[in-house]
């Protein structure tokens, strides 16, 4: 669905001191030349009545915000704005979702956005999460601010269509340039697409009242006003899609803003039943249910983890974790989860004292020009081609190296989540989890102990998932072993890492740390000579020299542990039985620390009816639902809930 993202080509006009930006592609400003700000109050934070409906969110409501174009984020920080000014003292949750095509470049965007003096602290946050221009959705999140951002980079006919509908869109920003210059943002599949993002009582407004939109919204049963626009504009567009019974005694000519209280309170009826603190249980303590418990706990929900051991007694206990994504084509990021999951990781991360940034070097083993041409193909600086004598050990293969990576240190991560005052851990082997209500589980340890009441149930413990569902997929043993050693007198430089079908990289100022054996099949865990040996051979293979300068074998050390991994290699994430609160989170394989993150984020969107960070052919690439028998699919697996 994708292609290179083309950053915006501009022109800068100054009008009575202030610099505009002018598309080149579209010739069209980005913000009124009177005043944009005002002019965004006027049509897309009054147009919608936001003031009053964000004002009114009840305590763990998510009300979601569409923009169809993003451009230098006026919008969405004069959104921010209100909802400070605004939002209740109370857990509910402001998220904006925005396309764009042109997205500008981040020395663009800072000179745009130094026009607002009043906005520059949340402008200052915005850009310093602003994502590379790669395609694809990129989740921005503000956990202090309860507010956070789906920017979403492609054309608007490819994106629309592939996002999930797991939250209703409340309030619609139908920006963009004007009809005339950008016709294809006005098309009827773009608007289809919108409407079916939308629900009754959803709200729309726009600063064009052009006969494609209002066109394009009545033929959906959507009423329409037209109030005075901003400034010299004689009228805006202001709407809402009413229920049926509303739609009939409203007529579509009249204003709205009298009609849209009454319609958010009649969408209210059924929902305050589940607009209360969840009670999470999560069985299992690797990286996948400590980064599923801290996405719970940011949202303020309360978590139980369960494990039978100790906190990363598993695969994920090693003392380092690298994380080390092998790049998809550029025409296929939008949709390739190890691409997308490294730009989640690298900015979930960075919040914990447990990360250090690092490049990692890719050494080309085979398909040395299809690697290697990456680089041109990502925003530049990213990925850089290297031949052989580039790199401070010596080798015969050139390489790509990866410059915005990481290392996570698990022990240090697991203490920093476990100190969230929201997360419990408890030393429990949970043997059954029995069903009480449709939304009401309990948990039963080995012991025969009840433990508790929950909301939810996460499993996220590997292999042994199987025990708690009929029908679960098949996830194979993979044995790994790392090694490290002593190479004070060889360090290497600590700001990268080396990845060559292994890895290696510093654990400490004294320690190379190197791995990891392969061995599927197999569940043994005890640490052997045999896999220090073939940590050893793969690092001979491409730094021979360097190899020869370790210790002998003999006095390394290292740990053994079994991964789990599906038949198709991606994870499993979410409910086999639709009539159980209970979900799985399983099957990350290798790449654990890597997934975790954005695999947590998806996981909370299916539980808690979030907007969700992925398209629909990746959620259902991602359910366990799909090694059930093969029927043709008409419908996602992945359904909002009904609750």
């Amino acid at each position: 669905m994708s292609t290179a993202i083309q950053t915006a080509d501009l022109d800068w006009q100054s009008i009575d001191g202030i610099e505009v930006p002018i598309s080149k592609q579209f010739g069209d400003v980005y913000f009124s030349k009177d005043n944009g700000l005002l002019e965004t109050r006027h049509v897309f934070l009054n147009g919608n009545d936001l003031a009053t409906r964000l004002t009114n969110l009840q305590d763990f409501e998510y009300f979601s915000v569409g923009e169809t174009g993003f451009g230098t984020g006026l919008n969405i920080l004069a959104l921010w704005q209100l909802w400070q000014h605004v939002r209740p003292n109370n857990h509910s949750h402001l998220h904006a979702i925005s396309v764009e095509k042109f997205p500008l470049s981040k020395n663009d965007l800072i000179r745009a956005l130094n026009v607002w003096t009043e906005l520059k602290p949340l402008a200052e946050q915005l850009i310093e999460q602003y994502p590379l221009p790669i395609p694809g959705c990129h989740r921005l999140s503000f956990p202090k601010e309860r507010f956070s951002i789906d920017l979403w980079l492609g054309d608007a006919h490819d994106i629309f269509p592939v996002i999930p509908k797991t939250h209703t869109v409340n309030a619609w920003f139908l920006d963009g340039f004007a009809p005339s210059c950008n016709p294809d943002m006005w098309e009827e599949n773009v608007l289809n697409h919108i409407v079916r993002l939308s629900d009754y009582a959803t709200t729309f407004a726009s600063f064009s009242v052009a006969g494609v939109l209002k066109r394009g919204l009545k033929q959906h049963g959507i009423s329409i006003s037209r109030p005075r626009g901003f400034g010299h504009k004689r009228e805006m567009l202001k709407a809402i899609w009413n229920a049926p019974e509303q739609h009939e005694h409203d007529p579509c000519n009249q204003d709205l803003g009298h009609s849209t209280a009454s319609i958010q309170k009649k969408a209210e009826v059924n929902k305050s039943s589940h607009l209360q603190q969840r009670q999470i249980a999560i069985v299992g303590a690797g990286i996948a249910g400590l980064s599923c418990a801290w996405a719970f706990a940011q949202r303020g929900h309360q978590v139980t983890i369960y494990e039978q051991s100790a906190p990363l007694a598993g695969a994920s206990g090693n003392p380092l974790a690298l994380l080390n994504p092998k790049l998809s084509p550029i025409e296929q990021s939008a949709e390739h989860l190890m691409t997308l999951a490294w730009q989640h990781a690298l900015n979930h991360y960075q919040n914990f004292k447990a990360f250090r940034p690092i490049a990692v070097n890719q050494l080309a083993l085979k398909n040395e020009d299809e690697l290697l041409q990456l680089a041109q193909q990502y925003p530049h600086g990213l990925l850089k081609a290297q031949t052989a004598n580039q790199l401070e050990v010596e080798t015969t293969f050139e390489s790509l190296q990866l410059t915005q990576a990481g290392s996570i240190y698990p022990y240090l991560l697991r203490d920093q989540i476990l100190e969230h005052p929201l997360i419990t851990f408890k030393q429990a082997g949970i043997k059954n989890i029995q069903q009480l209500t449709h939304q009401r589980l309990d948990l039963i340890d080995t012991q025969h102990n009840h433990l508790g009441h929950f909301d939810h149930v996460m499993i996220c413990c590997a292999k042994q998932s199987k025990q708690f569902f009929e029908n679960f997929p098949v996830l194979k043993p993979i044995r790994g072993q790392v090694s490290w050693v002593n190479n004070q007198d060889h360090a290497l430089n600590t700001e990268s890492a080396y990845s060559y079908g292994g890895y290696c990289m510093q654990l400490d100022a004294q320690h190379l740390i190197l791995g990891a054996s392969f061995y599927p099949n197999r569940d043994d865990h005890n640490v052997s000579i045999e896999d220090h040996v073939h940590n050893y051979n793969l690092i001979h293979s491409v730094f021979p020299n360097y190899a020869k300068s370790l210790v002998p074998v003999e006095e390394w050390q290292g740990r053994a542990s079994v991964r789990a991994q599906t038949l198709d290699y991606f994870p499993l994430l979410g409910k086999i039985d639709d009539e159980k609160e209970i979900y799985t989170f399983s099957g990350l394989g290798s790449k654990g620390f890597l997934f975790a993150p954005l695999c947590s984020e998806i996981l909370t969107a299916l539980v808690l009816n979030e907007a969700c960070p992925i398209p629909q052919n990746l959620l259902n690439k991602l359910s366990p639902k799909r090694f059930q028998k093969k029927v043709k699919q008409k419908k996602p697996y992945y359904q909002p809930s009904k609750q």
